[in-house]
């Protein structure tokens, strides 16, 4: 097993002036799951191919474990990768795709037969063993593609985008696999998504990834709770973070944000911090499962009460969510399935302040 190290590693294609990947460093521990997520064209694509051997290093260094593997071929690199497309070849079965790593790599007959039985019955594709690819479901193609990796026994398997072709449901079913696949391999694994669903239930860590800068390298939940910067907020979590720009003022010597059409009141611990932009505009961003319709929450105070307009109501079974107008901004509430407020009717929601955060309107980082 191994642990990855990237040192200052950029890439910047010929002839162009833009750093595709700029400069980034990252740890992966030896047996994490680490999990890079971004929308297309961030890099992370890019950063998996170069630590694959697969795309020229323009700066920086790879180490794999204590390797420096910067001029290493990929074939060195005891690394297996599991593409978007999962490069099948047609005029064989299963069991040759599978073996046909270890068969170039001239392994003895009885050891790849070996390997290539443990790693179908990890799989549970043992009954697939003699079918051709045309045979088998979206599903069964990832499974064999998994398969030709796990035979291969490397130290460190590179994840891109695997589940973007199956179906819903599908990738429900081949992320808890993968998940379990990688508690019983106990290795190193990087995976590459845009799916921040994903990153969040399967990553130990995630890499949140912009323009070729890291703009946030943390678990799940931090990123979720305490995000670095305004892009890190709005990117992980369905539905996205509310954002309203608005300021800070002050009134009856206590702090409230300002929107425009509605103001509330900032909580003590908060107001200490946000003390020096009184008077100065900023971000504030609440999510979804932070607003609450009033009905149900009677007690609460004027001081987060919000007057909105209900536009649109999103029946999802289990939870419902309501389409707000403050009169300047749209935000979403993700409420129980109880609740169903009438379509274009005025309603109060309250706003749970101690959840809140404030971005710096300028550099876009966390303020609290």
């Amino acid at each position: 097993m191994a642990s990855i190290r990237l040192e200052n590693l950029s890439k910047v294609y010929n002839g162009s002036t833009t750093k595709v990947v700029a400069g980034i460093n990252l740890e992966v521990k030896d047996k994490e799951f680490m999990v890079l997520v971004g929308a297309s064209g961030c890099g992370k694509s890019t950063t998996l191919r170069m630590i694959a051997g697969l795309e020229e290093i323009s700066e920086g260094k790879i180490w794999i474990g204590d390797r420096l593997v910067n001029d290493v071929p990929a074939k060195d690199r005891d690394i297996a990768m599991v593409f978007q497309n999962y490069a099948l070849y047609p005029h064989m079965t299963v069991f040759e795709n599978m073996a046909f790593g270890l068969k170039l790599r001239h392994y003895p007959r009885v050891e790849i037969e070996k390997r290539v039985h443990e790693a179908a019955e990890i799989l549970n594709i043992r009954q697939y063993l003699d079918r051709k690819p045309r045979q088998l479901s979206g599903g069964e193609h990832q499974r064999v593609a998994l398969g030709r990796a796990i035979v291969r026994k490397p130290k460190v398997f590179l994840f891109d985008e695997p589940l973007s072709n199956l179906d819903a449901k599908m990738r429900v079913t081949m992320r808890a696999e993968i998940h379990k696949l990688r508690l019983r391999l106990q290795t190193t694994f990087i995976y590459v998504t845009h799916d921040q669903t994903e990153a969040m239930t399967m990553g130990d860590r995630i890499v949140v990834m912009k323009d070729g800068v890291i703009q946030q390298c943390a678990e799940p939940m931090t990123i979720y709770d305490r995000p670095a910067n305004k892009f890190a907020a709005s990117f992980i979590g369905t539905p996205p973070i509310n954002l309203f720009k608005g300021a800070i003022v002050r009134r009856d010597k206590k702090l409230y944000f300002d929107e425009g059409k509605f103001r509330v009141k900032l909580i003590d611990e908060m107001a200490v911090a946000m003390t020096s932009y009184a008077g100065k505009e900023v971000v504030f961003g609440i999510r979804c499962e932070d607003i609450y319709d009033k009905l149900f929450v009677p007690e609460a105070s004027v001081d987060n009460t919000v007057h909105v307009i209900c536009e649109m109501v999103e029946l999802l079974g289990s939870d419902v969510y309501l389409h707000l107008n403050t009169g300047k901004n749209t935000c979403v509430a993700r409420v129980g399935a109880h609740n169903r407020p009438e379509v274009n009717r005025d309603m109060d929601v309250v706003f749970d302040m101690r959840k809140v955060h404030f971005f710096d309107p300028e550099t876009e980082t966390t303020i609290i």
